[in-house]
């Protein structure tokens, strides 16, 4: 098969590394991580050749990063009531207003899925609510429904009209820190929810997206659902580590991939 019919409408592989490239959020949230490794990420960010939309973090490396992407156009997003997806709403909110204290301009909020699961709806909804209050308009949260525990479509596409209605800014599918990540199963029932509820709602793929063809099919994908052109940095994300290389290989650039150990 070539490139091109692995590409599918998006087009060129190519076409589609240059796309993809400012959509992505070069991500490390390894238990290991330390000021080399995410100087090293934030680095790694800077010199791509085209801009990234944002790093993912720990919180406890904001200023890090801050300090080395000012005045760089990537935003730093920040995760909270990661990766277990806790029910303690003070102690999301708490997290989230110290990310956002920090000057991250993203929120990444990982839903208290298991909850949500078991039929307490309000939890969930609560915790979105409590955290996008404290980031504001400037600050966008994006909600993590950890899909791959929700399993069935029909659940996934509830959980993102929840989060949606909480006030979330992003739905996202996954933290990479279980056996299953994204798919496009998922991201299908995710985009859905977001077309029918009439906002201005993005989405986001995390997890286990490492070449420019799968990247091309989640493309495809929004392109299908949400019409050409919705998906630019302020609607779209890939939470990945392992993508850029494979993109800057695409797009004739050096693949090198320092201080990812942990990523996903």
């Amino acid at each position: 098969m070539t490139d091109d019919a692995v590409a599918g409408k998006a087009g060129p592989l190519e076409s589609v590394a240059a796309r993809a490239l400012r959509l992505l959020d070069l991500t490390s949230l390894g238990d290991g991580d330390t000021d080399t490794t995410v100087a090293a990420l934030c680095k790694r960010a800077t010199l791509a050749p085209a801009p990234i939309a944002a790093v993912c973090i720990w919180p406890r490396f904001i200023a890090l990063a801050g300090s080395i992407l000012e005045d760089s156009g990537v935003r730093i997003a920040a995760v909270a009531n990661f990766p277990a997806g806790g029910d303690d709403i003070a102690a999301a909110a708490r997290e989230t207003e110290d990310i956002v204290s920090q000057g991250a301009d993203e929120v990444d909020l990982v839903m208290p899925y298991a909850r949500w699961l078991a039929g307490d709806v309000a939890v969930a909804r609560d915790m979105i609510a409590a955290c996008k209050e404290i980031c504001g308009e400037d600050v966008v949260l994006k909600v993590i429904l950890e899909t791959g525990r929700l399993r069935e479509p029909a659940k996934i596409h509830a959980a993102s009209r929840d989060a949606i209605a909480a006030g979330a800014d992003f739905v996202k599918t996954s933290t990479g820190k279980i056996e299953v990540s994204a798919t496009l199963e998922a991201a299908e029932a995710m985009l859905r929810a977001i077309k029918e509820s009439g906002r201005d709602v993005g989405f986001k793929a995390a997890g286990g997206i490492r070449d420019t063809a799968t990247a091309a099919a989640y493309l495809d994908l929004a392109d299908r659902i949400m019409g050409p052109g919705w998906a630019d940095p302020r609607h779209f994300r890939f939470g990945a580590s392992g993508l850029l290389d494979d993109l800057l290989a695409r797009l004739g650039g050096e693949a090198g991939r320092p201080g990812t150990a942990g990523s996903y």
